[in-house]
């Protein structure tokens, strides 16, 4: 359960120690993939698989690369909410007032941090411009369909929160722990859909760094991408199983359509932070919704 903080940590205070606290491995928000270069953490290796991972989700030297990805959606109790919003422009919509909710506070959590960028791209903007994020939340609140909460799945259950922004394998997943009761509907924006990328890398200080090569080959073959996807997560080669048809039925029709994901924005790491710091410092003055 460790934050990626934590096990780069657990990387430098175990440089010298070949002790089973010393990890061989790591899995890593995306946006720390230039600080594991800088220190000079992690060691370079390319899977056979290289050449499907996409460009933009590993470094071009191999020193990481992204092993799952999710995209923004909408986690709906549709025991309470009558017509489910299938774009973001929908939940400005009178019907949803005191409705709409973040799974973070848009200050600190990441995951809202990309739902207020996936919204920016959904309303003109880009992913070097999120102000058009902030605007669209700004409306939200000020017709008071916004919710002012850190949703989670015990809020969406109880219809405090009917409607949510939230990775979509955690959506899905609540979708299965809930099992009906009440009844969730996950729903990829038709619009704005954004990826959340998590990468991979071998520590240069891994005691098995063999083995961490034969577990990075596992990971990135097609079981290995396919034990992913079994819990929703999307591998990081999905667009490459899908084409090739590696992906079965039973697992496919458990998603939202491919063609959701085929569109999905993968932004830059550059971009990543940018966004963040922007919607961080102008939350509370645009928006003005303390999310507590």
């Amino acid at each position: 359960d460790a934050g990626s903080g934590d096990e780069i940590e657990a990387i430098k205070a175990n440089k010298d120690n070949k002790g089973p606290q010393a990890p061989d491995v790591i899995d890593v928000g995306y946006g720390f993939g230039p600080q594991l270069i800088e220190e000079k953490l992690v060691q370079p290796y390319k899977v056979s698989t290289w050449d499907t991972i996409p460009a933009n989700s590993k470094d071009a030297d191999g020193y990481w690369y992204g092993d799952y990805y999710g995209v923004l959606a909408f986690e709906v109790n549709s025991d309470v909410v009558q017509n489910v919003p299938q774009d973001w422009s929908d939940l400005l919509k009178d019907e949803f007032k005191g409705q709409v909710a973040l799974a973070g506070d848009p200050r600190a959590s990441a995951q809202a941090q990309m739902s207020v960028y996936a919204a920016a791209l959904a309303n003109g903007g880009t992913l070097d411009e999120v102000n058009p994020g902030l605007d669209f939340f700004k409306q939200l609140n000020d017709k008071g369909n916004f919710v002012p909460v850190i949703a989670k799945q015990a809020t969406v259950a109880k219809g405090e929160t009917p409607v949510i922004m939230r990775w979509d394998y955690n959506a899905l997943a609540d979708k299965d722990a809930l099992a009906g009761n009440p009844n969730i509907e996950v729903v990829i924006p038709q619009s704005g859909i954004i990826a959340g990328v998590y990468i991979q890398a071998i520590s240069a200080y891994a005691p098995h760094p063999n083995a961490a090569k034969l577990w990075m080959e596992y990971l990135y073959s097609d079981e290995g991408q396919l034990v992913w996807l079994k819990g929703y997560c999307h591998p990081i080669r999905y667009n490459d199983l899908a084409d090739r048809g590696a992906i079965s039925e039973e697992l496919s029709s458990k998603l939202p359509a491919a063609e959701f994901y085929a569109k999905a924005a993968f932004p830059s790491i550059d971009q990543i932070n940018n966004a963040k710091q922007v919607i961080a410092d102008a939350w509370m003055n645009v928006v003005g919704a303390d999310v507590k």
